[in-house]
């Protein structure tokens, strides 16, 4: 199993993809702290045989490191020492804005596209991580 993690100021989102199918789907969101959500993502690990952990990378569109990174840098140490598993890094640009858009389109409304918006962004940045043969 390789899990996905969207990390964000106030939730991270976290997505699920089976190794031998290589299909990402949104798995939950952490409304927490760095702690609880690293906690949270090390116990999923255990839980579910993780074997790989990709952690999205805020890139702005011109492709340079944008400002959220220092922030997002501490989180991956943070993941790094709390699993013994693969922790890779990959772009995670526009994978917001792609969530959201997918989930209007499937009439998700108000509260609940809040809800899901950050797993599904961690789907879109995973599923991209899995096609590009990671």
């Amino acid at each position: 199993m390789i899990v996905g993690i969207d990390p964000g100021t106030r939730r991270v989102g976290i997505a699920v993809a089976d190794e031998e199918t290589r299909f990402a789907r949104p798995l939950e969101v952490v409304d927490t702290t760095v702690t609880d959500a690293v906690a949270r993502i090390a116990a999923l690990t255990r839980e579910l045989g993780v074997t790989k952990i990709v952690i999205g990378r805020p890139v702005g569109l011109s492709g340079l490191a944008g400002p959220a990174v220092e922030a997002q840098q501490s989180f991956v140490a943070a993941v790094r020492e709390a699993v013994e598993v693969d922790v890779v890094e990959h772009d995670e640009r526009l994978t917001s804005v792609l969530a959201e858009r997918g989930l209007r389109a499937a009439g998700v409304r108000g509260a609940a596209r809040k809800e899901l918006r950050d797993a599904v962004a961690a789907q879109v940045m995973l599923q991209g991580y899995l096609d590009g043969g990671g």
